[in-house]
């Protein structure tokens, strides 16, 4: 079976997976879609030739899009090699966004600052939450005049609409990870 350029043969391949991905049994997912399992069979084999009722129930029942039903298989994972996502040089730090894919309202990055150095954080918007959590070594965070000695396993949650900043009191490089959840702006 064709599955990059045949459409049966994608649809074939994205029920097939996005089925097992939820450790349902083709009676099960039929039932689910209010479909005879041998309805369903043909739809993961790539012989069905369903109408648009049928493709809108198995979407419904797999909690997809027809769109997604139809369109090229995706990957079950991707591969990003060391230095291939963003990073930034603030001051005497390294900061490195740890997720490829946005979070919506969320961001999520590691934070290496050298022996000695020190890196000024920037506001953000009223509301704003930070998470600061240290894995090696001792980031001491000074938010709104207010000094915070975090060493490995601590955490220290703020308002990341102050000014804060970081220092790295140790003669090694200090690791951290920053969770900046942002306000809600939505009424």
């Amino acid at each position: 079976m064709d599955t990059k350029g045949d459409l049966s043969g994608r649809l074939a391949k994205n029920t097939k997976q996005l089925r097992e991905a939820r450790g349902l049994t083709q009676l099960q997912i039929a039932k689910l879609a209010g479909v005879p399992r041998a309805t369903w069979a043909h739809l993961e084999s790539g012989e069905a030739n369903p109408t648009l009722a049928v493709l809108d129930r198995a979407a419904t029942a797999l909690q997809v899009s027809i769109e997604e039903l139809l369109s090229a298989p995706r990957a079950n994972a991707r591969f990003y090699a060391h230095g291939s996502l963003p990073v930034r040089t603030p001051g005497q730090a390294t900061v490195r966004k740890l997720l490829p894919d946005p979070i919506p309202g969320m961001a999520i990055e590691r934070v290496e600052i050298a022996r000695g150095g020190r890196m000024v954080g920037v506001p953000h918007t009223p509301g704003t939450r930070e998470y600061l959590t240290v894995e090696s070594g001792e980031i001491q965070l000074i938010v709104a005049g207010e000094t915070w000695s975090v060493t490995p396993g601590d955490v220290v949650v703020f308002r990341g609409d102050q000014r804060h900043s970081y220092h790295n009191p140790g003669r090694a490089p200090a690791i951290g990870y920053s969770v900046v959840v942002l306000a809600r702006t939505d009424g």
